[in-house]
Parts: structure tokens; C-alpha cells; sequence
């Protein structure tokens, strides 16, 4: 029998940007609409890293039309840089502003030039971070000039992240995005305390991506895409049900003109139709059974937080996604998914 519809407890998405202002409003509802909780990056101009900023950015995000209306919830993270402070760290956390911090090595993307630009600068903060329960997301890329671009997550899981699971074996460690087989063998092999987001572009794009009839802005991101052996290598870990790869779309908008220019900036958009892009690949694995262990279960479990109450129904029929959507070039801009969202 022809599946009709997939219904699964209502999912979150582990890592996500909103961006603010106007961006933030045009974008934020559309997270919200699939998902009942979010990661939201903390790399704003300036980043968010205190406590104050976090919850004056958690309040814009409200009145974006992410609020009790909507069910969505959004959590909040602080950006580590060089000289943060694990007494403000732990105060947010304890307060329940931050249920997070983020490792942007500098300069690894977009807005982190405020980065960490040695470990060793963060090393009492992490210390805190481990005996308060915090966990740690991870942009796992090395910023050398001399590493190839292709290489930079291999890299940095070679001459970082071992390093920094070995030092703090209780740390809970997110892996953000990851692209690459590296990657996914790292995980699995890692202890319990080590886990990954995998975002849908990742599922579907190889680097032929970028250059596929010409130079192509809108399949750029960090991490850049990777070759077919590292697509195939992160589906597989996607779809595997292990617990430790979970959702987080890493959705990234850009205004048209700035993708589209000199600079090409680095980020997908694709909030609009997320769960349909994930549910494409589930199937065509013959994996949709694992498909809410991935999308609803594996996350939440990992932080310690509880699962959703209620669910969203996919059902099986073609979606045409817009050109634009909200005035942005949206992931698969053009195309057809054979999967829609029901509201």
C-alpha cells in the first residue's frame, strides 16, 4: 500500500540563525510554523554574549511571531569569545536564558570574527560549562589559510575535537552541521556524550552543487558542501536511528543581493520547507521509520529535555517550492518535493 501521510510528534530544530530586525521577522515565523523549539545562533553584529542580550534577543524573537500562539519556543545560546566569563556563563544557565554556548573558531563564518581564537583562553569556561550540565555546539572547521577549504572539518576533528573530548569526558559536545565521513565515523565512535546536527542540505547537495552550470551562490554554505562519498557518508549516519544525529537545519537567510555579489555570503535558507526536504531523503532510504527519532526524539533526549506534546502530518503530495519566499532565494528554489506540510 502507497504510504499517504507521515505523522510524527512534533519535532525542533537544533541549530538555527533568525538573524534580527527585519530579516528576523520575515524569517523566524516560518521555524516556527514546523518546529516547536529552536536552537537560534548567537552570532548576530554584536554577538549575543551576556546574559542581557540573550533575553532582549529572546524578546524580539516573540514579537516576530514566535510566541505562545505559535508554540514555539525558542533557545537561546551565548557566543564564546577569548575573554567569556563562566560566572555569566553559569548565570544565564541557571536562570534559564542559555541552554547552550557556542564554539565559533574566528573567522570559521559568517559574524565570528569575535571567535575563540585558542582553546586555551576558554578552558575555565568549559571546566563550568562540564559541571553544570551546559552543553557545548561545536562550528567544528579550522581557519589556517593553508588547509584547503574541503579539508577544514577533517582538520579540526584531527587536531581539535579529539583533544577537547579527551579533556572533558563529561562535557556534552555537539558537533555542529557536520559534512563529512570524518565526521560521521567520529560521532558514532565517540562516547555518549558526543553528538551531531545534520542540516537537509548536507543530505542533498554534493560540491558538483556549486558549480552546476555556472558559479551557483545560493548552494554556498559553511560548512561548504563536501564530495559524493561524504554526502552518501552523513545520509547514512541520518538515517541510521542512532541517537546521536539529530535534526538542525542550520537555515542561514541572506538577502538576495548579498548572496548574489561579490561577497556570494555563506547560508541556506531553508526554514520554509525543512521537514519536507528531510522527509524526501527518509524515504527515499526506505528509513521513515527512523524518521522521528531523528526529526523529534534524538535532541531533545540529548539535552535532557522533554519531548513534544502533540505532532505535525506530512502528507504525500507534491510541494512546488516558490522562487521566492519572503524575498529570499529559498533551498530548492524551482523544484518539486514530494512531500507537504499539513498545518
Amino acid at each position: 500500500m502507497t504510504l499517504q501521510s507521515l505523522t510524527i510528534r512534533r519535532p525542533d530544530d537544533w541549530h538555527v540563525h533568525l538573524r534580527d530586525g527585519d530579516m528576523l521577522r520575515a524569517v523566524a515565523p516560518y521555524t516556527a510554523r514546523q518546529f516547536a523549539r529552536a536552537i537560534v545562533m548567537p552570532n548576530l553584529s554584536p554577538p549575543v554574549t551576556s546574559v542581557a542580550a540573550a533575553s532582549a534577543y529572546r524578546t524580539r524573537i516573540a514579537a516576530a511571531g514566535c510566541n505562545s500562539e505559535t508554540r514555539f519556543t525558542p533557545l537561546m545560546t551565548c557566543y564564546l569569545t577569548d575573554a567569556a566569563d563562566p560566572d555569566e556563563l553559569a548565570r544565564g544557565h541557571a536562570e534559564g536564558v542559555w541552554v547552550a554556548a557556542k564554539l565559533y573558531p574566528a573567522n570559521a563564518t559568517t559574524n565570528s570574527a569575535h571567535g575563540v581564537t585558542d582553546l586555551a583562553a576558554i578552558r575555565p569556561t568549559l571546566e563550568r560549562m562540564q559541571a553544570i550540565g551546559m552543553p557545548l555546539l561545536v562550528h567544528g572547521e579550522v581557519t589556517d589559510p593553508d588547509i584547503d577549504i574541503f579539508d577544514r572539518e577533517a582538520v579540526f576533528i584531527d587536531r581539535i575535537l579529539g583533544g577537547l573530548v579527551r579533556d572533558f569526558p563529561a562535557l556534552k559536545i555537539v558537533l555542529e552541521h557536520i559534512t563529512t565521513k570524518e565526521a560521521a565515523e567520529f560521532v558514532t565512535d565517540a562516547p555518549a556524550t558526543v553528538a551531531a546536527t545534520i542540516t537537509p542540505q548536507h543530505l542533498h547537495l554534493n560540491r558538483n552543487a556549486l558549480f552546476a552550470g555556472g558559479l551557483r551562490p545560493h548552494a554556498y554554505c559553511l560548512p561548504v558542501v563536501k564530495r559524493e562519498a561524504h554526502r552518501l557518508a552523513v545520509r547514512a549516519a541520518a538515517v541510521s536511528g542512532s541517537p546521536k544525529f539529530f535534526l538542525g537545519t542550520d537555515s542561514a537567510p541572506h538577502a538576495v543581493d548579498a548572496k548574489e555579489s561579490a561577497c556570494g555570503c555563506a547560508g541556506i535558507f531553508n526554514a520554509p520547507h525543512a521537514l519536507e526536504s528531510y522527509a524526501t531523503v527518509f524515504e527515499v532510504e526506505g528509513a521513515l521509520d527512523r524518521f522521528e527519532g531523528f526529526a523529534s526524539e534524538h535532541g531533545p533526549r540529548f539535552y535532557g529535555l522533554p519531548l513534544n506534546d502533540g505532532t505535525v502530518t506530512l502528507q504525500q503530495a507534491e510541494t512546488t517550492v516558490a522562487d521566492r519566499v519572503a524575498g529570499l532565494v529559498p533551498f530548492h528554489a524551482g523544484e518539486r518535493l514530494g512531500w507537504r506540510f499539513m498545518e
